[in-house]
């Protein structure tokens, strides 16, 4: 029987800390969801509706409320994993194209992506709330 040998450089693999340098909001939104899980159930209009006018305190507000109403959003509860793990969930991966989407003005791709998953109603008040995240942060 003859066996097969393969070199495996374990070089080329990301660094733990890279991953966490090259997605910031990524492990910002993992974080807030982590600390918000245990909180109760808030409702995307009016959560809204209640944001700060102090631009600081509205998009810490607004990360809060993204990650406790992103279930209303979806029509079920998104997968995000811990802060600093290298495997996004689809969740993950499709907020960050939504994010990028609107970092960029990219309105057609946002419009899908939202389109794909979000319904008309929950639409506006979800944009309103990740641009307002996602403001705060100099890459997508």
């Amino acid at each position: 029987m003859n066996a097969a040998v393969c070199r495996v450089s374990f070089e080329s693999a990301p660094k733990q800390d890279d991953a966490v340098e090259e997605h910031p909001l990524l492990d910002h939104v993992r974080d807030v969801a982590r600390t918000n899980r245990c909180k109760g159930y808030i409702d995307l209009f009016g959560a809204c509706a209640a944001l700060s006018g102090n631009r600081d305190v509205a998009r810490h507000a607004a990360s809060e409320v993204l990650v406790r109403c992103l279930s209303q959003a979806l029509g079920r509860r998104p997968i995000l994993y811990r802060v600093g793990e290298p495997e996004t969930s689809f969740d993950e991966k499709w907020l960050m194209s939504l994010a990028r989407s609107l970092k960029a003005g990219d309105e057609s791709s946002a419009a899908f992506l939202l389109h794909s998953r979000v319904p008309k109603h929950a639409r506006r008040n979800l944009v309103f709330l990740l641009r307002n995240v996602v403001d705060g942060f100099s890459q997508v």
